[in-house]
């Protein structure tokens, strides 16, 4: 049963440049940012910040496992903040493959979610050949509504947002490493995730320069109606802001516009 709370949340979205070649610098870099942010009930990081999204030749040197030191310390972290953190992902061993994994934890430091990322992104990435893709969307019930997870590439893939709205997600947490050239799109894509799916979004984006890629930064906090509630540039920044979780509840009552949706073309709905 969700047990959404009443009132603002706070969340602070972290956009990081990535330091190569030096996890536990990025590590530090991580958990002075989250430190920071003492008053947010949530805090999201971006993709593969601790290795550089473009740092393919280190994927299995910095891989780990959830029982390895960084899900540890973030896990602690949470947990000391009382704070619920998206760690933004990593790259995960189990047994013999390596996934673009992200993990939230609760204000508890327990792990309440894993997501495997599911669309792997192979143009000019190596990303496909190195990883293997996830092939289950989660959604978990929080006290801040069913938040659904996503992963960079995975923006681009509509019926992935459909089918957390229908594992019932409120929010969606897009952890990402976007680089230029393709901002426009990365700004289009976040607003109508949330607009078409009526649904809040928050995104934690890389920025600066990772294997001579520069990324566009930009990450967001955008509400039900598509509006950027919060937003930075291409610099490193913590973005913070208070929203309303029930106004996803207000807006698809206000304008009920996924309750016009025909079964017929998504005959594995269920709950019609």
């Amino acid at each position: 049963m969700n047990h959404t709370k009443t009132g603002l949340m706070k969340i602070a979205a972290i956009q990081l440049s990535v330091i190569e070649n030096d996890p536990e610098a990025m590590v530090k870099k991580a958990e002075k940012a989250i430190r920071s942010c003492p008053d947010a009930d949530l805090v999201i990081l971006p993709e593969i910040w601790q290795t550089g999204f473009m740092c393919f030749d280190r994927y299995e040197a910095d891989a780990q496992t959830l029982e390895d030191p960084l899900i540890t310390r973030l896990k602690i972290l949470a947990k000391e903040m009382n704070v619920m953190l998206h760690t933004g992902s990593f790259v995960e061993k189990d047994k013999d493959r390596l996934y673009n994994t992200s993990v939230l934890v609760s204000a508890d430091g327990d792990i309440l979610a894993v997501y495997r990322k599911i669309h792997l992104f192979g143009f000019q990435s190596q990303e496909t050949q190195i990883l293997t893709p996830g092939d289950t969307p989660v959604v978990v019930d929080t006290p801040f509504g069913y938040l659904g997870m996503a992963t960079c590439f995975d923006l681009r893939f509509p019926e992935l947002f459909r089918a957390m709205v229908d594992q019932g997600a409120t929010m969606f947490l897009v952890c990402s490493a976007w680089p230029y050239p393709r901002l426009e799109h990365w700004i289009m894509l976040n607003r109508v995730r949330a607009l078409e799916n009526q649904c809040h979004l928050v995104c934690a984006n890389c920025c600066g320069m990772n294997n001579n890629i520069q990324f566009v930064g930009h990450s967001m906090v955008i509400d039900p109606w598509g509006t950027v509630l919060a937003g930075a540039g291409d610099e490193e920044a913590i973005i913070t802001t208070s929203m309303d979780p029930a106004e996803t509840r207000i807006a698809r009552q206000t304008f009920p516009g996924l309750a016009s949706r025909k079964p017929f073309l998504n005959p594995e709905r269920t709950g019609e």
